[in-house]
C-alpha cells in the first residue's frame, strides 16, 4: 500500500516533536543532577569546609533567590531571544557555574558559586515550557511536560550512586568538574539539533497577538498569574526542603553515611520520575476521553495534592517505611508539579508561556528559599525535623485550594482577556 506524501511529512514531525522533548528532558535530568551536587556531596565537602545547619540554609538561599530572579528574567529573555539562543545562554552559564564549585575553598567561594549556579539554571523550565508550547499540540501538552518534569527524578535517581563513586574514588571536587563538563557537552547537541517551530498556526497565532502584546506589568498583574504564582510559591517551599534536606536528615537523624545515601537515596527520586510522568498521561487520558481542560488538570493536581502529608509520619517510622512515604510524597509533587508547568502553555498564547512560566517559576524558587532558611533557623534552635514535616504536608493543599477557588476556569485565554490585567 502507498504511503501518502503527508502522512509521512506527519509522521516525521512527530518524531522531531519528541526528539526535542528527550533533548529537554536530559536538559531537565542534567539540571537536577547539577543542584543535587552539592547535598550529596556535603559530607565529603565538610571534611575540608566546615559547614554549620545555618550555613548550610544560606547556602541554598544563595542558589535560590538568584535562582528565583532569573527565572522570571529569563522566562522573558526567552520570549525576546526565542528558545534556541535562549536555552543555549541558560545551560553555558550553569555548566560553568558548576564546575566552579570544584574550586571552592571556603564558605564564601562556595556561597559566590552556589549564587552563579541559581542564576544559570533559572531558564530551565520557561524554555522546556516554550519548547512544549512550540511542538506540542494541546491535547499532549500534559503528558510532554511530564516526561519533561521526569528529567527532575533522572537527575535525582542518577545524582547519589554517580556522585557517590565519583567521591570515594577521585574527591569531592571532581564531582563540579564532572557536572560541568556534561553540561557543556549538551550546549554543543542543542545547538546542532534545535530548531524553532515552522506549525503554520503557531506563526499565525504570533502575528494575531502582534497588536495586543501583554507588556511584563500587564501579564503581572492579571489574577490568573498571581494564583499560579503563589500555588508554586506552597508547593516548592515543600519540594525545595525535600530536595536539599533529604540526604541531610537521613545523615543526621537515620545515621546514614556516603554509601547508604548512594544505595538509598535515589528510591524517593526514582517516585518522584513515575509520578511526574503518570500525572501527565492521566490529565491527558481525561482529555482523550471528553473531559474538559479544566476538569482534566485539576483533577489531577487535587489527587496529588491530597496525598502530601503522608510526609508527617515520617519522623515516627523505621527507616524503611520513611523512605516509602518520601516517595508517595516526592511522586505526588512531580504529578503536581508537571501539571503546574503545563498550565502556562494551556492558558497563554506563544508569546506570553516563557515569561509567565518564568514568574511561576520565580514564585516557587522564592518560597523554596524562604522556608529553607526557615528550617536551618528551627533546626539550630531547638525544633526537630518532625515539625518541619508537619508544615511542609500542608502546603500543597492550600496551593490547590487556591487554584480551585480562586483562579477561574483553565482554558486559552479569549482575545480580550488578553488586555484585561485582573482577568
Amino acid at each position: 500500500m502507498a504511503i501518502s506524501v503527508g502522512s509521512v511529512k506527519e509522521h516525521r514531525l512527530i518524531e522531531v516533536q519528541w526528539y526535542f522533548v528527550a533533548m529537554v528532558t536530559a536538559a531537565i535530568a542534567i539540571s537536577y543532577f547539577d543542584r543535587q551536587t552539592l547535598p550529596v556531596a556535603i559530607s565529603a565537602i565538610q571534611r575540608t569546609i566546615p559547614l554549620s545547619d545555618q550555613q548550610f540554609s544560606w547556602l541554598q538561599f544563595a542558589f535560590l533567590i538568584p535562582y528565583a530572579l532569573l527565572y522570571a528574567a529569563g522566562g522573558r529573555m526567552l520570549d525576546l531571544l526565542g528558545t534556541r539562543r535562549g536555552f543555549l545562554l541558560i545551560m553555558l552559564w550553569w555548566s560553568v557555574a558548576c564546575a566552579l564549585h570544584g574550586l571552592a575553598t571556603d564558605f564564601t567561594v562556595l556561597l559566590g558559586a552556589r549564587c552563579l549556579l541559581g542564576m544559570g539554571e533559572g531558564g530551565a523550565f520557561p524554555a522546556a515550557t516554550r519548547v512544549v508550547a512550540e511542538w506540542i499540540p494541546l491535547n499532549q501538552r500534559s503528558t510532554a511536560m511530564g516526561i519533561i518534569n521526569a528529567g527532575t527524578a533522572v537527575g535525582s535517581v542518577l545524582a547519589p550512586p554517580l556522585i557517590g563513586i565519583v567521591l570515594l574514588t577521585s574527591g569531592w571536587r571532581m564531582v563540579f568538574f564532572v557536572s560541568g563538563a556534561i553540561g557543556l557537552a549538551w550546549v554543543i547537541w542543542w545547538w546542532a539539533s534545535y530548531h524553532g517551530s515552522n506549525d503554520a498556526s503557531i506563526a499565525t497565532l504570533d502575528a494575531r497577538l502582534i497588536a495586543q502584546q501583554m507588556s511584563f506589568l500587564e501579564i503581572v498583574g492579571m489574577r490568573k498569574v498571581k494564583i499560579l504564582v503563589f500555588a508554586k510559591f506552597m508547593s516548592d517551599s515543600a519540594w525545595y526542603f525535600y530536595l536539599f534536606w533529604l540526604p541531610k536528615y537521613l545523615y543526621d537523624m537515620r545515621g546514614f553515611d556516603i554509601k547508604h545515601v548512594s544505595y538509598y537515596a535515589w528510591i524517593p527520586y526514582a517516585a518522584s520520575g513515575v509520578g511526574s510522568f503518570l500525572g501527565g498521561w492521566l490529565s491527558s487520558v481525561l482529555l482523550a476521553k471528553g473531559r474538559s481542560l479544566d476538569f482534566s488538570r485539576k483533577f489531577v493536581l487535587g489527587v496529588s495534592a491530597l496525598f502530601m502529608p503522608v510526609v508527617m509520619f515520617v519522623p515516627h517510622v523505621p527507616v524503611g517505611w520513611a523512605l516509602l512515604l518520601f516517595s508517595i510524597a516526592f511522586f505526588c509533587q512531580q504529578s503536581w508539579s508537571g501539571l503546574i508547568m503545563t498550565l502556562p502553555a494551556d492558558i497563554f498564547p506563544l508569546s506570553a508561556v516563557g515569561t509567565v512560566s518564568g514568574l511561576v517559576g520565580f514564585g516557587g524558587a522564592i518560597g523554596g528559599a524562604v522556608f529553607s532558611v526557615i528550617a536551618g533557623f528551627l533546626l539550630g534552635h531547638g525544633f526537630g525535623y518532625g515539625m518541619l514535616f508537619c508544615i511542609v504536608g500542608t502546603f500543597h493543599i492550600i496551593g490547590f485550594l487556591a487554584i480551585l477557588f480562586l483562579e477561574g476556569k483553565v482554558q486559552p485565554l479569549r482575545a480580550p482577556d488578553l488586555l484585561t490585567r485582573n482577568s
